[in-house]
């Protein structure tokens, strides 16, 4: 099972050369940022553990690893879901599909709850009065436990500068809860900027705020031109991803990874347009972005982005 040493592959967008991470090259179940966050959980022993505890959307990445690593550990898993949509339940796909088939058990929480405080404050209580042993990972991983393997990451990142002789270079990737980000911001002498895919700029700080109080160990938030609903299908969305397949041969994610590149792509239009007036590139440093995988959830977007093509003609 890979779950560290990706490699880095150097393309051109746009004229501007970047350096992707391949992190969706690690193992297939644990693809990208979730093989870093679960890293920890991974190497310790759980076989005391009687249930893993987790919650998030029926559909993300995490469902389907925290499933994987119930089965590798033998434990069960309860997923707490705020919301099941019924045509994935008459037609299971994706990482839904995944999950159930390695015996994982989802739960729709009642509607008037908050799913957290629903866990929190029922659910592991009634766990432990049961006499079960729980591990509750909060949603995405998104707990001091990631820092053990986004250090790793961090330290494959250093030894990449240093072997092409970069004394600076910044690190872009999506965030959602922004764990990954705040990590590798921790543990790199470079800057790392994230664009914020759930919630807006508020949210992500908010994110960040509660895993590091102090604000100088932050990474840098990419502005946005526009408000985009997590989830939301966008055809800018998968007019860029779609490019970037044919003129890079790397499929990237299509609910992350779009905002990210569109973003790029405002710059990089920019910069070119200053270097045909004559003027600088504004910023020179290298570009190393990190690919975190997510592959698995095209399954389910593609053919939601071909119906509203459909629609759109």
């Amino acid at each position: 099972m890979q779950l560290r040493n990706t490699p880095v592959d150097e393309i051109e967008f746009l004229g501007h050369q970047v350096y992707v991470k391949r992190d969706d090259l690690l193992d297939v179940a644990f693809t990208g940022n979730k093989a870093r966050k679960f890293y920890h959980f991974l190497q310790q022993d759980l076989s005391s553990v009687d249930i893993l505890v987790g919650h998030g959307s029926a559909q993300a990445n995490s469902l389907y690893s925290l499933s994987v690593l119930a089965k590798l550990k033998q434990c069960q898993l309860h997923y707490y879901v705020a919301h099941l949509p019924q045509y994935l339940t008459d037609n299971p796909q994706g990482n839904y599909r995944a999950a159930l088939a390695l015996g994982a058990n989802i739960i729709v929480v009642d509607s008037e709850c908050i799913v957290i405080e629903h866990i929190q404050q029922q659910v592991l209580p009634a766990l432990v009065a049961q006499g079960l042993s729980t591990v509750f990972i909060p949603e995405g991983g998104r707990c001091q436990y990631a820092e053990t393997g986004l250090k790793i990451l961090a330290d494959e990142i250093m030894a990449w500068a240093e072997s092409k002789a970069y004394s600076d270079i910044r690190v872009v990737l999506p965030a959602g809860t922004g764990t990954t980000a705040l990590f590798l911001q921790q543990h790199l002498p470079f800057e790392v900027q994230a664009c914020a895919c759930v919630g807006g700029d508020g949210y992500l700080k908010q994110q960040f705020l509660e895993l590091c109080a102090d604000e100088s160990l932050h990474p840098t938030i990419i502005a946005t031109e526009k408000k985009y609903h997590f989830g939301k299908l966008y055809l800018p969305f998968y007019h860029i991803w779609t490019e970037l397949k044919k003129t890079t041969n790397i499929e990237f994610d299509l609910l992350y990874d779009p905002l990210a590149w569109l973003c790029l792509q405002r710059e990089f239009i920019a910069d070119n347009t200053n270097i045909a007036a004559g003027l600088e590139s504004t910023d020179k440093r290298p570009i190393l972005y990190i690919h975190q995988g997510g592959l698995q959830g095209n399954e389910t977007m593609i053919p939601r982005y071909l119906r509203k093509l459909a629609l759109a003609k």
